[in-house]
């Protein structure tokens, strides 16, 4: 039986953590009362935690194409047990690649009758493109993303800046954002030749790639007016020029992940490929300054990135960093692993919430929907113990490989309901709903 509503001594608000009882209607929020009065029909989690679904928007789901990697069906149902309602899918590392309308029109029909949450798309930038960009603009992609460095696939070459000089002013002029992977090749010195040794492939991609990288893209922000976005953001150093590139007023924004709130260099063993990703997991002060930089709000959210691959080409068995493919698979563990660590620092669920839910629901367009517990926004709810203390093992993940980092771990914070509009899509055992979750755009689609 549906529930007509949710009632918790520990309700996540805007305005605040306390008593409340959450009431649906049509899966909307149609009123938040304080005092969490017990009303019929309406679900008593105790002293739960009630917070808004998490938007999780940086989600490679490879799907078509490479589904084998990954594909709708096996990561939004990952994505319903981790407390993510919503997630936005990277344009890559699809089959087609989502750089034209025709390939998102395949992507969104692949992922039909398979999500478990909602699921909105990014489109992408590469070079030849910009005529495509309109289009994609039309068919609702939330913004467009590109690399300026090799993005690991051949199918979705890198931007140089000529590139963006022509594609920003036209998403700019569809009120899009550009999202950014921030890297550029400027070579590097790597004394480091054993292929197992983390510090080799460390030092082949350092800080300063980064931060020349975001240099330009602020000077372009600054020329185009365009909304940048730096995704997945590793280097510390790169902060300062932020923080000012902010108090200019340009329209940037910044997110980062857990691996690099949460994990660091000098923990990495030699041959565990599995920490491999791209910016690189970096060390232990530069971890502590990019915590210091979300509670500032430098950095704006938090993401997953949630990156996988076929298990062989993690090389897991030869250990060899500079060979094996680069990204971190994560997505039902954003909530645990970034609260594991937050709550040391003193974070409160508040916090927690605007860097998961509300943060990136904002970026991403969607904050008129989704990201906090207010009337008139979809009920998009999780329940979960911040208390609780839990052990990743494989067979707890939903994730079509079972290969990560955190397997293994003891994190904090479990999941026990995932609410979608009001509807439960997780129940700490399972999907009993089916894949309800709908396709988000920007837009209502063009028609033809």
């Amino acid at each position: 039986m549906t529930p007509r509503g949710l009632r918790s001594t520990r309700v996540v608000r805007p305005d605040g953590v306390g008593a409340a009882t959450v009431l649906f209607d049509g899966g909307r929020i149609a009123s938040v009362l304080a005092g969490a009065p017990a009303l019929p029909g309406v679900l008593d989690v105790g002293h739960a935690v009630v917070s808004p679904g998490l938007v999780d928007c940086h989600v490679h789901i490879n799907e078509p194409g490479r589904t084998e990697w990954e594909g709708f069906d096996t990561a939004t149902r990952a994505a319903a047990a981790g407390g993510v309602t919503t997630l936005v899918d990277m344009p890559l590392n699809s089959l087609p690649v989502t750089t034209t309308r025709a390939a998102l029109d395949v992507k969104v029909a692949a992922s039909d009758g398979q999500r478990f949450v909602d699921v909105g798309f990014w489109g992408g930038v590469v070079p030849g493109n910009t005529a495509d960009l309109p289009a994609l603009a039309q068919a609702g992609v939330l913004g467009c993303k590109g690399f300026l460095v090799h993005s690991g696939i051949d199918e979705f070459p890198n931007v140089v800046e000529g590139d963006l000089v022509r594609a920003l002013p036209v998403l700019r002029d569809h009120g899009l954002p550009f999202l950014a992977h921030a890297e550029l090749d400027l070579g590097a010195e790597v004394d480091e030749l054993d292929p197992r040794r983390y510090r080799g492939y460390l030092q082949s991609r350092p800080p300063a790639w980064e931060d020349e990288a975001i240099r330009l893209l602020v000077a372009l922000c600054r020329k185009t007016r365009c909304a940048v976005h730096i995704v997945h953001l590793s280097s510390a150093s790169s902060v300062e020029t932020l923080r000012r590139a902010r108090e200019e007023g340009l329209p940037l924004t910044v997110e980062t992940c857990p691996h690099y709130l949460c994990l660091e260099a000098e923990d990495i063993p030699d041959g565990a490929t599995h920490f491999k990703c791209a910016p690189p997991i970096r060390g232990r002060d530069n971890r502590e300054a990019l915590w210091d930089a979300l509670f500032e709000g430098v950095i704006d959210f938090v993401i997953t990135d949630h990156s996988p691959c076929l298990p062989a080409l993690k090389g897991l068995e030869r250990g060899d960093f500079h060979a094996a493919w680069g990204g971190i698979a994560s997505l039902q563990l954003g909530l645990s692993a970034i609260w594991t660590q937050a709550r040391e620092r003193g974070a409160d669920l508040g916090q927690l919430a605007r860097w998961t839910s509300a943060g990136p629901a904002s970026f991403a367009g969607l904050g008129t929907r989704k990201g906090a517990i207010a009337p008139g926004l979809d009920a998009d709810l999780v329940v979960w113990d911040p208390d609780e203390t839990w052990e990743v093992a494989p067979e707890r993940l939903y994730i079509r490989h079972k290969v990560s980092p955190y397997v293994g771990k003891t994190l904090r914070g479990r999941v026990r309901q995932t609410f979608l509009r009001g509807q439960i899509v997780y129940d700490g055992e399972g999907h009993p709903q089916g894949p309800i979750g709908q396709a988000l755009f920007h837009r209502d689609r063009a028609a033809g």
